[in-house]
Parts: C-alpha cells; structure tokens; sequence
C-alpha cells in the first residue's frame, strides 16, 4: 500500500506558525483585490504529522484542487509548494456564501474532500482582516472526525487519535482516489 507520508522534511510547529502567517497577509491582500461579486477561497491539506509535502501529497493535492476548480469561474490562482504543505489561494467569481456551500460540498462529498480544508473568506471589519465563513453560517454542521463520527475540532484538540491512525485513514483515502480514477 501506498504510503504518503515516507519522505519529505519534518516540519516543526514553529514553520508551520510563520507559514501561518504569510498566509494571513496573502489572504487579506486577495480580498482587498478581489471585486464585489468575487470569493476569496484558500485550499490546503488537513495533514496531521511532521511531514506536510512530498511528491504525493503534491499529487493528492493538485488531483483535489483540479476537482474542485470543475465547477469554478477561477480570475486568479496563487500556488505554493511550501516544505508546510501546498497550498492554493483563488479569486472566482461567485458570491462567499454560494462558494462556501461549493466548498463545503466538496469537502463531505469528493473522495478526495475529507483531506482538504476549503476556507472562502470574508472581510471582518472588526478584526482588520480576513476570516473564514462557518459551516454554521450555512446552517450546516461541524465537519466530522475522519476516524468516528465526532466533530474533527473535538477530535484534534483532545488528540483523541494517533498521528498513525490519521494517516493510515488518509492513505486508504488516496489509494480508493487512485483506483477510482
């Protein structure tokens, strides 16, 4: 079996902090750019472990995002490939909330969808920066734990399951995507 966590570069929590960071100060500069009927939409791996990016999660990646710009009018695309794990920042056209119902979508649907954390942004006055839209603005519930059927916030903050676990499950994820398609 496939295994997409045997090589690439341990990343440390402090990288991933200051990747973190980059990627608010992008964020807020897209949605400044973006026109009044545009979205903001930023798309990243849900990785548990030290090692966020490899060639196949690369490949996991590019097969998720191609999926999931099918159904999208995409103005602008800003990719990077960072040793924290690529990552995607597009401006489409389409309001934020019918994006994020979009998004939310292809999260619990994709086979792919359960790996990737889709974020569409909106400007918050308040916080002088950009935030990402709730499921629960859509009147839809917490995205699930992909190991039981828990909300995944609850599952990560308690470390409820092993790093091994998760990646046995995303590895089986990618390996049915592969077969399928």
């Amino acid at each position: 079996m496939l295994n997409l966590f045997a090589t690439g570069t341990p990343q440390d929590i402090t990288a991933v902090l200051k990747n973190r960071d980059q990627r608010v100060e992008l964020q807020n500069q897209l949605i400044v750019d973006a026109s009044q009927n545009q979205s903001v939409v930023v798309l990243k791996l849900n990785i548990p472990g030290p090692i966020k990016n490899n060639a196949d999660l690369t490949r996991l990646f590019w097969a998720g995002l191609a999926a999931f710009e099918q159904n999208m009018v995409v103005c602008r695309q800003i990719d990077w490939a960072k040793p924290t794990g690529p990552e995607t920042f597009l401006i489409v056209e389409g309001l934020p909330l019918a994006i994020k119902q979009q998004a939310a979508m292809f999260e619990d649907q994709h086979t792919l969808g359960r790996l990737f954390d889709v974020d569409v942004l909106i400007w918050q006055s308040a916080l002088q920066q950009g935030q990402p839209i709730s499921r629960k603005a859509l009147g839809q519930p917490t995205r699930r734990c992909l190991l039981c059927q828990q909300a995944a916030k609850v599952c990560a903050r308690s470390r409820r399951h092993t790093v091994a676990e998760l990646q046995a499950v995303i590895n089986q994820q990618y390996q049915l995507f592969m077969e399928t398609n």
